[in-house]
């Protein structure tokens, strides 16, 4: 298994980009916002353009699969990367689920909304059932978890996100 890149973002200057040339920076979204903004700042002092002075996200690397707009703020991107960090591949997919809102994905990690992974919701069901209700044996075999599963699903009690074959489940809160 490869080791996950740490995330960044390419800062280019717009000036050097809307004469038809590149000049930017790769920068590191784990370091603090002031150090990033201090990166960009120094990339836009050495622009071979006199009218430089703004500057977008025009690539990104490591966000796993986060869509990060052109405009985001360095804090909103710092944001992200300590995310992804902390709970990979799944969390990425959590803050793309929740509309790049890292606060809202923290709550449902944080608020005891994450129940966990499963290979199908239908195994979370059963596993759910076994632990708060006790089915004779003879009873067992009826029951539908699939159906029990998918009507938790469509009555908002839980949401679901795929990652890598395992479905991660939140409770609604």
């Amino acid at each position: 298994m490869s080791q996950p890149i740490t995330p960044r973002v390419y800062v280019a200057d717009l000036a050097v980009y809307n004469a038809g040339r590149l000049h930017g920076v790769w920068i590191d979204a784990t370091e603090d916002v002031e150090a990033m903004l201090e990166e960009v700042q120094a990339m836009l002092d050495a622009s071979p353009e006199p009218t430089s002075g703004e500057y977008a996200i025009h690539d990104t690397d490591g966000f796993e699969g986060i869509r990060i707009d052109e405009w985001a703020s360095l804090e909103t991107v710092h944001k992200m990367a300590l995310f992804v960090i902390e709970h990979g591949r799944p969390g990425a997919a959590l803050v793309d689920y929740c509309c790049n809102d890292v606060e809202e994905a923290k709550r449902l990690f944080e608020d005891g909304c994450y129940l966990g992974a499963w290979e199908s919701t239908a195994d979370y069901a059963q596993d759910l059932m076994e632990q708060t209700t006790e089915i004779p044996d003879r009873l067992a075999m009826y029951v539908d978890y699939q159906a029990m599963a998918r009507d938790m699903e469509l009555n908002g009690d839980i949401f679901t996100i795929e990652v890598d074959g395992e479905i991660h489940i939140f409770m609604n809160g």
